[in-house]
């Protein structure tokens, strides 16, 4: 098993210095999904939600997050990003359900990666829609959250691929 990085000799928590490593492009994108019923779909494609345009709105809010990810997650380092993407896809399932699949892409140069932003920027998107929408649909459920890729830094690439 990798050494965990974030812990100290003693077992304490740490903030992992990297002052010598060598900056490189960063790259890594994330996936989450919302399930709505089709009649919440309905409303957010048609922009009938009473509290405004839920996409965009979840789009602009999962910018914001990735920006300020150092802010919420104790031990990530400030970036400055390069990029972030956030793209939603909605489809209709069975049974009235529907699903909004959403996909982040965070692009820095610098010495530590972008998976925490990646991850934040879905995280919340997706609970951005929830809150857009929960006076319609309180059930709403989120899931499902996880990494897809990155590339760049010692680590190398990582592609997600189902256990």
């Amino acid at each position: 098993m990798e050494k965990l990085t974030h812990i100290d000799k003693q077992g304490n928590a740490r903030m992992v210095n990297v002052g010598e490593k060598m900056p490189t492009e960063r790259i890594a994108e994330a996936v989450g999904y919302v399930l709505i019923n089709k009649e919440t779909l309905e409303i957010i494609i048609k922009g009938q939600n009473k509290k405004g345009e839920v996409l965009g709105t979840a789009r602009i809010a999962g910018i914001m997050a990735a920006k300020r990810t150092s802010d919420i997650i104790p031990m990530c380092h400030s970036l400055l990003l390069t990029g972030v993407d956030i793209d939603f896809e909605m489809s209709e399932l069975a049974d009235n359900q529907g699903k909004i699949k959403i996909t982040s892409r965070v692009t820095c140069s610098g010495k530590t990666g972008v998976e925490m932003e990646a991850l934040t920027a879905v995280s919340v998107a997706a609970l951005t829609i929830y809150d857009m929408c929960k006076a319609v649909q309180r059930d709403i459920c989120i899931e499902n959250i996880h990494l897809l890729k990155k590339s760049g830094g010692k680590s190398g690439e990582f592609i997600y691929s189902a256990l």
